[in-house]
């Protein structure tokens, strides 16, 4: 009983999906344009993206010029944004903002084009070229159109998107200072509090800085230390003064203190 249950759905679907394809096969075959339009409606309505874009790439020369260039083309480019397409949706949506610039959805196909970019972004561990391409293609947009009501939408796309820069750089610098390499972990460390002003990690940066040039200084030859010890111990008061409350500051306050008695015992051997 189950088999032949079965075996009729999935008779039914067969015969469904065949009858399906002849009549699309048939569309595209015909010289009817107005009916090719109407089905291409039709057919993304009942979001079949894949049979609509097919006709709508076939209308787009044809109706080149006319009022539903338009809407032909709008139509056309959401169906690759539907198919998950995000490069080609992106490359369309750009096209069609520049294109006709007039468009009651110029603004929202700018903006769309700026959003298949943030949707290629990869997850932080990957390059992220794609990601601060999709920074640019927001910014852009938010430069051409200030007074949008997506702005809002916009900058908390931009703040996952530097999130994510902040996180990929995050890891390399601390990547920097646990391997020892503290010629290359300190200036990581500072160009993060620069490109990051307003990241949590701020004080963890800081004060790798100061480890680093701690470490530097007492593995360093005689000439290098003293510059090393000094610049250790004005960080530390650069850290104190920014971070008062940071959960570093008791091994900050160490280091700062092992800096200065380094510092006494050099004088000493002059």
């Amino acid at each position: 009983m189950k088999g032949n249950l079965l075996k009729y759905i999935l008779t039914f679907f067969f015969t469904l999906t065949f009858f399906a394809c002849g009549n699309f096969n048939k569309i595209l075959k015909s010289s009817d344009f107005e009916l090719k339009y109407t089905k291409a409606i039709e057919y993304y309505n009942k979001t079949n993206y894949t049979s609509a874009q097919t006709l709508f790439e076939e209308l787009i020369p044809v109706f080149k010029g006319t009022e539903r260039a338009e809407q032909v083309y709008f139509y056309y480019t959401y169906c690759h944004y539907y198919l998950t397409d995000y490069a080609l949706a992106g490359f369309h949506f750009r096209t069609f903002a520049r294109t006709f610039p007039n468009s009651t959805h110029a603004e929202e196909c700018a903006f769309m084009n700026a959003y298949c970019y943030y949707l290629s972004s990869p997850k932080y561990s990957l390059d992220q070229s794609d990601t601060k391409n999709a920074i640019q293609e927001i910014q852009n947009f938010l430069n051409d159109f200030p007074e949008s009501k997506r702005v809002d939408t916009c900058n908390i796309l931009m703040d996952k998107l530097r999130f994510k820069l902040e996180k990929k750089s995050y890891e390399i610098t601390k990547g920097y200072f646990f391997r020892d390499d503290w010629k290359a972990a300190t200036p990581a460390c500072l160009n993060f509090i620069k490109d990051f002003p307003e990241s949590a990690h701020n004080d963890e940066m800081l004060f790798m800085v100061i480890k680093s040039y701690y470490l530097l200084a007492k593995n360093s030859v005689e000439s290098k230390k003293a510059d090393r010890l000094e610049k250790a111990m004005e960080n530390y008061l650069k850290f104190v003064d920014l971070h008062p409350n940071s959960s570093f500051l008791a091994e900050a306050e160490s280091i700062y203190k092992d800096c200065e008695r380094l510092k006494t015992e050099q004088q000493k051997l002059k």
